[in-house]
């Protein structure tokens, strides 16, 4: 009698996609990146019934709707507390976070530091249009400075958000910079997050083309990208313009935009190691607003990858040594306590 067994059916994107309506604004960055993260799930060959996305709120947050895995709509600024459970529990899922600027950064903001300094094994991708956009337009934590808006209409007086300074002032393994429009770049960083073994912090630049369109524009359209966007590239210089014509060098410690030619090479500019915690620190600064003279181009790419043991194996190994140790336990005994009292 044969016994032979079925290989397993290959996925494609479209057995990641549900039968529900996504139900975006038309226009909205959130349809590429969508499309992009469907794109790559086949070839990350995990079973569908083992990734999970889960979300908090915000528009983004309606992402596992439209995802064919697993999924939970969380609650505000929550999602990364529950996917740290979910994931200490059941550490062989794959676990992507979904979030937003407002999500993640504002009243989720001290979850969002405590997971990546933890070093959950988890995806997070946070989604950075700049705006609330779900209620209609306030000013975020990433809105820049003098931000007009229905909460601001004097303009905003915060101080923004560097989502890249922050995660990695707390201490995340793993940080990184894509946009809506790159589809290909945005699907490689995808990809090298979902391959590094930790918390990944993946910043989505996204275009709210109803209450901010045009946010990132100068990073993402064609007449402007080569000179205001630098893609950070392992063992490659840090060249940029539509020429290829200028990169940047390091000064000691000071990073200075000069022009290849006579007077410099890509010999003399700065080689960028992703692996090199001090000089991820002087990109997340190359932060400038676009519209001031003499900026910086914006990053690009992996700024920082470093390595250390997760929070789940650490707690696995704890439980395992105590079990070891003590046995499996008594919980009337833990329950009860050591000290008990005789009323009279």
């Amino acid at each position: 009698m044969s016994t032979a067994t079925i290989a397993p059916q290959a996925l494609t994107a479209k057995d990641f996609a549900t039968d529900q309506e996504v139900r975006w604004c038309p226009g909205c960055g959130d349809y590429s990146i969508l499309k992009q993260v469907q794109t790559i799930m086949p070839g990350l060959g995990i079973p569908k019934e083992n990734i999970v996305i889960v979300s908090g709120i915000g528009c983004s947050s309606r992402f596992p709707y439209y995802m064919n895995t697993y999924g939970m709509h969380s609650i505000h600024g929550r999602a990364t507390a529950i996917a740290s459970g979910l994931k200490a529990v059941r550490p062989e899922l794959s676990v992507w976070i979904v979030t937003g600027d407002g999500d993640g950064l504002s009243i989720g903001g001290n979850h969002t530091i405590h997971l990546l300094r933890r070093n959950f094994d988890v995806n997070v991708m946070l989604f950075n249009n700049q705006i609330y956009g779900l209620t209609k337009g306030q000013y975020s934590p990433t809105s820049e400075s003098n931000k007009v808006t229905k909460s601001t209409p004097y303009g905003s007086i915060d101080h923004p958000f560097n989502p890249m300074a922050l995660a990695l002032g707390a201490d995340a393994t793993f940080i990184a910079r894509s946009m809506d429009r790159d589809p290909k770049h945005l699907q490689e960083m995808l990809k090298r997050s979902h391959a590094h073994k930790g918390a990944s912090f993946l910043e989505i630049y996204q275009n709210c083309n109803i209450f901010n369109d045009g946010a990132f524009e100068v990073f993402t359209e064609k007449s402007s990208k080569a000179e205001q966007a630098i893609f950070l590239e392992q063992g490659q210089p840090l060249v940029f313009g539509a020429q290829k014509n200028k990169g940047i060098r390091l000064d000691g410690l000071k990073p200075v935009v000069v022009e290849l030619g006579a007077e410099y090479s890509a010999a003399d500019l700065w080689i960028h190691d992703e692996h090199d915690f001090y000089k991820a620190q002087i990109l997340t600064r190359m932060f400038d607003d676009p519209r001031i003279e003499g900026h910086f181009p914006r990053p690009f790419g992996v700024f920082y990858q470093g390595f250390r043991p997760t929070y789940e194996e650490q707690l696995n190994f704890q439980v395992e040594d105590a079990f070891s140790k003590r046995g499996p336990g008594d919980l009337d005994k833990l329950l009860a306590g050591k000290e008990t009292w005789t009323i009279k």
